[in-house]
């Protein structure tokens, strides 16, 4: 495989999460379902009574982190920092309900499992590509 296509390969992935984060970020900002997510389920399971701010801050980072794999920028940073919020989504919310997000099973960790692959794919692209950052 020539560096071209490592390097389609690699915007592809980025721009496809950054998709992903902000769609599951942005909408709830708009309906409700952040402040329902920190009031009916952070505060009731023990963050009372920072659940409000801690769920904002849980999808501003989604954001932030979108914005930043799409500029190509402090890529390590943004992946770990969105595979800890995955990994605790699973942790906290997700195992409980098994493997599958629909089909054999709803709410499960299948969506979290795939997107802690690819933001891990992504980090050793980006390190691959860029052996000399540091970011």
């Amino acid at each position: 495989m020539n560096a071209k296509n490592l390097s389609i390969g690699y915007a592809i992935l980025r721009y496809s999460v950054a998709i992903i984060l902000l769609s599951h970020s942005v909408f709830g900002m708009f309906d409700g379902g952040i402040n329902d997510f920190g009031n009916l389920y952070l505060n009731k399971v023990g963050f009372a009574p920072f659940g409000v701010a801690l769920a904002w801050s849980i999808k501003l980072s989604h954001v932030l982190c979108a914005i930043l794999l799409v500029f190509n920028k402090y890529i390590r940073v943004a992946c770990f920092a969105s595979i800890f919020v995955l990994i605790m989504g699973i942790i906290m919310v997700h195992f409980k309900e098994g493997w599958f997000v629909v089909g054999g099973g709803r709410n499960g960790i299948e969506y979290n499992f795939i997107l802690i692959c690819v933001l891990t794919a992504i980090v050793f692209f980006n390190t691959a590509s860029h052996p000399e950052s540091k970011q």
